[in-house]
């Protein structure tokens, strides 16, 4: 028997709608796991999913023991100070230590991964991590590090991308009981340069360096283009 959608109330077809939209869902169902995301767009692609991680004795069984696992990826974007997209540089997180929990007595460590991340010719680089669920939360703090290898890079190869800054800490925190998930960074260095117009009002002129520029003998065609205002010279 076929049914009118309008006859529907619209809060269970607003709920239908969310159920179907794709993302942030335990793996195999259609269940949302994230109800309310502070990430603001940094961790994406988020799911659940159950590992085996040892096992457990049971009289004289010896009992699979599985453990949930949030994955997905912290993304974020890679650019010169003209704001063009750089591709190729490397992006790492490092937690500062693992978890531990205590069941029924017995402690167990569960392992957190990250990847490391490459931005692509987007500028957009992805980290893919895997965090164990311990008594239905992850709190994990750690740090991002922007192209760690750049000074051996420019050492070897003469040329290399040098980060604004070298690390940030993070911090990513999710609840599975009422879907939180929240992601929060320390403190960022902004970069401003002084600029003057031909109506600066009379006075001392603004502090501060401006971008480097690049020199015309500097300019290259061809691959070299990726580097330019960062101040690569022969």
């Amino acid at each position: 028997m076929k049914r009118d959608l309008r006859s529907f109330p619209a809060a269970v077809l607003a709920a239908a709608l969310l159920t179907g939209c794709g993302g942030m869902q335990m793996r195999g169902t259609k269940k949302k796991i994230v109800l309310q995301d502070f990430a603001e767009g940094r961790v994406v692609q988020v799911n659940i999913t159950d590992r085996l991680t040892g096992a457990k004795e049971m009289l004289f069984v010896s009992m699979p023991k599985k453990s949930l696992f949030l994955e997905g990826y912290i993304q974020g974007i890679i650019t010169d100070y003209e704001d063009n997209p750089v591709q190729g540089v490397v992006v790492r997180a490092v937690a500062k230590g693992e978890q531990k929990f205590v069941a029924k007595g017995e402690a167990a460590f569960q392992t957190s991964s990250f990847d490391a991340g490459v931005s692509d010719s987007n500028g957009i680089y992805r980290i893919r991590f895997s965090l164990p669920i311990l008594k239905n939360q992850i709190d994990i703090q750690g740090k991002l590090t922007y192209n760690p290898g750049w000074e051996q890079e420019l050492q070897n190869l003469g040329k290399a991308y040098k980060p604004q800054m070298d690390e940030s800490p993070f911090r990513l925190y999710f609840d599975q009981r009422n879907g939180l998930l929240v992601f929060s960074e320390g403190v960022r260095k902004v970069i401003v340069q002084p600029v003057e117009s031909g109506k600066r009002a009379p006075g001392r002129a603004l502090p501060g360096a401006k971008a480097p520029v690049e020199k015309p003998d500097e300019k290259k065609t061809g691959e070299d283009d990726l580097f330019k205002g960062f101040g690569f010279g022969p």
